[in-house]
């Protein structure tokens, strides 16, 4: 994914002053800011959601977008969000969406409505809805919240392996969160990305 100048603001407030970063192939990346320093809108611009007033961006290939207030409907079970997603996607089989479950630790959860599940498992779904049809750049907006310990642990090693396997990840926070996992980091301040030390970048 590459970013070029972009801008936003809403009305006389500019939010995002010229964002400019790349994210290639491999990269566990993260944006730590403040809460209303225009991380959400800089993602909604990222993921196609909102138009910029100015700059560009570019995919190269498939994404996915868990955003951070999660989109269920509530009267379906996980297994027919999947069967949904499936068809939106016009994917052959569940077989990713299923490994993504295994690594959550919520498959025995299929049968279940979502309005029955623990905000945690929701959260699981959601981001296994992003990542079913394997992008190639993965856009998190908190994706760990509601997550306890063991499920933490778990998306850091998802995330670990999708890396591995050539994918970008891009988390958006407001803590720099085991900042050392990343191979990149940038706080956005006054509209501006900039480095952020990680230990894995030293």
């Amino acid at each position: 994914m590459e970013v070029r100048d972009v801008r936003h603001a809403y009305r006389s407030r500019a939010v995002l002053r010229g964002i400019d970063l790349d994210l290639p192939r491999g990269t566990l990346a993260g944006i730590v800011g403040e809460n209303g320093a225009g991380k959400t809108t800089l993602l909604k611009i990222l993921s196609g959601e909102l138009r910029p007033d100015h700059g560009e961006v570019h995919h190269h290939g498939r994404f996915g977008y868990c955003p951070q207030t999660v989109i269920l409907n509530d009267a379906l079970t996980v297994q027919q969000h999947l069967l949904f997603f499936k068809t939106a996607y016009a994917l052959p089989d569940l077989r990713r969406a299923e490994e993504c479950m295994d690594v959550l630790h919520f498959r025995e959860y299929a049968d279940e409505r979502v309005s029955d599940l623990s905000g945690g498992t929701r959260q699981k779904l959601n981001l296994t809805l992003a990542l079913m049809h394997d992008p190639q750049v993965l856009l998190l907006d908190e994706p760990y919240q509601g997550f306890d310990w063991d499920t933490y642990q778990r998306f850091w090693d998802l995330a670990t392996r999708l890396r591995e396997a050539g994918r970008s990840v891009l988390v958006i926070s407001h803590l720099a969160y085991d900042a050392e996992r990343l191979d990149v980091l940038w706080r956005l301040n006054n509209g501006l990305l900039h480095d952020h030390a990680t230990k894995r970048a030293a």
